[in-house]
């Protein structure tokens, strides 16, 4: 009912750019599993851009599942070396595959002169992720990092609440979130292709989320704890599964930024509780509440609230919440979209690579410090 009252003030439809008589986009995939399904379906919703082409090393994926999409005529190879090398009038790649082999595939495309979105997370080690940037500023492509979350009203609406200033000086963030039980599959459980588990896979988001509130000052320590009681236990996981899950299904840091900020995070896959708690973003002058979510990859949970003192009274302002208007297509489409424009127009990337730069490099710390039983400092080259 409230959403259906709150759309009484929005706008019931969404007017979109023709782009039918547009140049058409030449795209390439690599790596056709889960993740490749949202960006064809994405990809189909835009008239301007066609996939030529796809590499995936496990032999018959690709022709299965561009057969499940019905399309016809994709230059397929069994290597995404081989891709670049022949496929030379691409305008960009997706690259799509599990998280270690993310640094290695966008170097190699960003080298042949293609533009590149990468999925997140960005890398799996904070050495990767300066490989890629500094492949990137040599290549003068565009390189952006699929964060679909950026493309919601409601994340927009929390980076203009305290880019407006009614926060005052931001001093201390509570974030994290997810699941009760919610722990994947395939190569999402294990170090040689994952990397990193929840911390990667939906802690990225969360961070995404209040750094990209206050521009992503830098990280300067982190104190990081990762676990694991829950993915490789046959009793919340299925047996074979659990016997090959080697990754983090909860993690926590106590993360120190320049400017005096301090971020105390937490993040699950699964655990003995709804949620680990709300974020909450403290500021001199008011506060901003934001209701967890499981996985952080789309909206808010719910109604923010904006806490301040008026005229010597506290007040509590909810912050309604933005639905989805009518003929909206869906925050991967924007994410695809906005890269694609930026391809086209020259533009800057929607979701640039300095900054999540600085979220890898977060994830990176944490990592190292849970390894390491202590916090660690976080070094980032000056050259980048």
């Amino acid at each position: 009912m409230s959403d259906q009252v709150l759309s009484k003030f929005t706008p019931d439809t969404q007017e979109e750019t023709d782009y039918s008589k547009a140049k058409v986009l030449k795209f390439g995939i690599i790596g056709t599993g889960w993740i490749a399904e949202a960006y064809i379906e994405s990809i189909q919703k835009c008239p301007d851009i066609e996939i030529t082409a796809a590499a995936e090393v496990i032999p018959g994926k690709a022709e299965r599942f561009f057969e499940k999409f019905g399309m016809e005529g994709v230059h397929l190879y069994g290597d995404h070396r081989a891709m670049l090398e022949t496929e030379k009038d691409l305008d960009a790649v997706c690259v799509c595959t599990y998280n270690t082999q993310h640094a290695v595939c966008a170097i190699d495309a960003l080298n042949a002169g293609i533009n590149v979105i990468l999925e997140k997370p960005m890398t799996v080690t904070l050495d990767e992720a300066v490989q890629v940037v500094r492949a990137e500023k040599a290549s003068g492509k565009l390189l952006s990092i699929g964060f679909q979350p950026r493309m919601d009203a409601n994340m927009q609406m929390i980076r203009r609440i305290v880019q407006s200033g009614e926060l005052g000086k931001v001093y201390y963030i509570q974030t994290g979130g997810g699941r009760r039980r919610g722990i994947p599959n395939s190569t999402f459980i294990e170090k040689k292709t994952a990397g990193i588990g929840a911390l990667g896979d939906i802690g990225c988001y969360s961070l995404d989320m209040v750094l990209n509130a206050i521009d992503y000052p830098k990280p300067l320590t982190v104190s990081g704890y990762t676990s694991s009681y829950f993915g490789a236990n046959p009793n919340y996981n299925t047996p074979k599964d659990a016997a090959r899950f080697d990754v983090d299904d909860f993690a926590a840091a106590f993360i120190r930024l320049e400017g005096g900020i301090i971020i105390d995070f937490r993040i699950a896959w699964a655990m003995h509780v709804d949620t680990p708690g709300d974020t909450i973003i403290f500021g001199t002058e008011g506060a901003l509440r934001i209701p967890s979510t499981e996985c952080w990859n789309g909206t808010v949970g719910g109604p923010m609230k904006l806490y301040k003192d008026v005229a010597g009274k506290r007040v509590e302002t909810e912050i309604p919440i933005e639905t989805e208007i009518k003929n909206a297509r869906g925050l991967f489409y924007k994410k695809v979209r906005s890269f694609a424009n930026a391809v086209r127009n020259g533009g800057g990337a929607p979701v640039p690579s300095d900054q999540i730069l600085l979220n890898q490099a977060i994830l990176d710390g944490i990592t190292r410090s849970a390894k390491a039983g202590r916090e660690v400092e976080i070094e980032l080259p000056k050259d980048i």
